[in-house]
């Protein structure tokens, strides 16, 4: 031990001690390049893209109709689920598979009519999880439903409303 201590001219104790520091305390960063954009700073999915921000994929989860009830009432002060019957948004009865911004008799916003976005299940999953994100300039100020199992609920609720 005596050969090491004189070897690296400082004792082990004084050494861990010096390295303790470093592995206790956040360190500042050395590097000065520009901060990596934030989700809301990036440009938005394109129409056909379904990535999430927490990575989630629809496939991963099963959706449970009468949970998305359930996790639908946020959504009920805006929306209904019968036909024809626009609120503060649009009907959302039989949404899957149609264009966004098209729903006749509501008055979209240009952001949302000219997405380019056909409602997949997958579209939505994402969309609901911050809309914002999805379609930049909507005019829903919902914030999205982070809990992707509820997404997947409320995705299976709206197909029984066809």
């Amino acid at each position: 031990m005596a050969t090491v201590r004189t070897l690296f001219g400082i004792s082990t104790g004084i050494l861990a001690l010096a390295l303790l520091p470093a592995c206790s305390k956040p360190q500042p960063a050395t590097d000065t390049a520009a901060p990596s954009e934030t989700v809301a700073d990036a440009p938005p999915p394109a129409a056909d893209n379904t990535d999430t921000v927490d990575g989630t994929k629809l496939a991963a989860f099963t959706g449970d109709a009468a949970a998305g009830e359930t996790a639908f009432a946020v959504c009920k002060s805006c929306h209904s689920v019968e036909a024809g019957k626009n609120m503060t948004g649009p009907s959302l009865h039989g949404l899957i598979g149609h264009h966004s911004g098209k729903i006749a008799g509501f008055r979209y916003s240009p952001a949302n009519t000219n997405s380019g976005i056909i409602w997949s299940e997958p579209k939505l999953f994402q969309y609901l999880e911050a809309p914002q994100r999805v379609i930049p300039g909507t005019k829903m100020a919902f914030a999205g439903v982070k809990d992707a199992q509820k997404r997947a609920d409320i995705i299976a609720y709206l197909k029984t409303k066809s």
